[in-house]
């Protein structure tokens, strides 16, 4: 089974982008046709995608050679995909969110930053892992992992094993919360308020909130994206943090990650709120964002390593586990007491 790091350089990096690409979309269909079926239609073809995603790498090696094309599809198409999706909300909904979504938004990143690391320290888990955890499970799971391993200093084995935890986790919950939401004392707004403040990545935020029906996942990825714009002033703190330690690692801004696709986002729903576009284009566009962000998911699934749990041991997703409930408790009371 193929562990190496998603990453290709030079010429074949271009080239390399097919066989990743191709696997994605192979994935993606065969996710969406599973989905049409009795029962499996109940967890929606992003979910599944995740789930085919994870039952390819562990029953089938993946290539090295579809290593950068996998990259490509859980980062760009997820992001092209969110994009989209933008074409189908106006600006008075997007103002709508209010005080609420700031709440959950803001109050789960400090919940995060904040009792993760001490979780972390109790269970005994050394370096960074802490931090790292803290910062995957706030704001936005492997790519604010990413950004923040330079600041900290964190060794490529801390790095590795926390994008681990989180991928496991947040597949986890993702799959739990589908599964109850027809139980779940939660309404489809309610419920994408809840989904986009405690879930990890943006894949696991959109699978699960598709259950909730379009309302919800709307809500959700205006939630989610409001935790991923937090991750610039997050980075420059815990870098001047950082540097008061004795760490020269001061992130520029010329080297802050601007999630940039956020502004791509609310163009297309400035576009959607003018009625710029003529419906059948804007049908047709956001079915387009849909299936990128189902290849997404599959490439979401082919990262997730099972054999990680055998790395990491109970402390660390013992750790990983109590924080992402944290996150849930807030972010239940938030939503039933205001």
């Amino acid at each position: 089974m193929s562990t190496k790091p998603l990453t290709a350089q030079g010429r074949s990096q271009s080239l390399g982008l097919v066989p990743g690409l191709g696997l994605t979309f192979v994935l993606a269909l065969v996710a969406k046709q599973l989905s049409s079926l009795p029962y499996l239609n109940l967890l929606g073809s992003m979910v599944l995608a995740i789930l085919v995603g994870i039952a390819w790498r562990y029953f089938i090696e993946v290539p090295a050679t579809a290593l950068p094309g996998i990259t490509f599809a859980t980062k760009n198409m997820l992001r092209y995909g969110i994009i989209l999706l933008g074409l189908r909300l106006n600006i008075p909904q997007i103002l709508a969110t209010g005080s609420q979504a700031l709440l959950l938004d803001v109050g789960t990143v400090f919940t995060a930053l904040t009792l993760i690391p001490l979780l972390a320290k109790k269970a005994g888990l050394p370096g960074n892992y802490g931090s790292l955890l803290a910062i995957g499970t706030g704001i936005c799971g492997a790519s604010a992992i990413a950004a923040t391993a330079p600041v900290v200093q964190a060794r490529e084995e801390e790095v590795a094993i926390s994008v681990g935890i989180i991928s496991l986790m947040g597949t986890l919950m993702a799959l739990v919360y589908v599964l109850l939401y027809p139980i779940l004392p939660l309404s489809p707004t309610e419920f994408g308020l809840f989904s986009g403040s405690t879930l990890h990545e943006l894949g696991h935020v959109i699978a699960a909130a598709q259950a909730g029906g379009s309302d919800s996942l709307d809500l959700a990825l205006l939630v989610k994206l409001g935790r991923v714009a937090l991750l610039v002033p997050v980075v420059l703190f815990l870098g001047i943090f950082y540097n008061l330690r004795g760490n020269k690692a001061t992130p520029t801004w010329r080297k802050l990650p601007i999630p940039w696709f956020i502004l791509g986002f609310l163009a297309l729903s400035l576009l959607n709120t003018w009625h710029v576009l003529p419906p059948s284009l804007v049908t047709s566009l956001v079915q387009l964002g849909v299936f990128f962000l189902t290849m997404g998911m599959a490439g979401l699934g082919l990262n997730v390593n099972l054999n990680m749990v055998r790395q990491v041991g109970i402390k660390g997703l013992s750790t990983g586990l109590v924080g992402s409930l944290l996150l849930v408790l807030y972010s239940y009371l938030v939503i039933f007491l205001m």
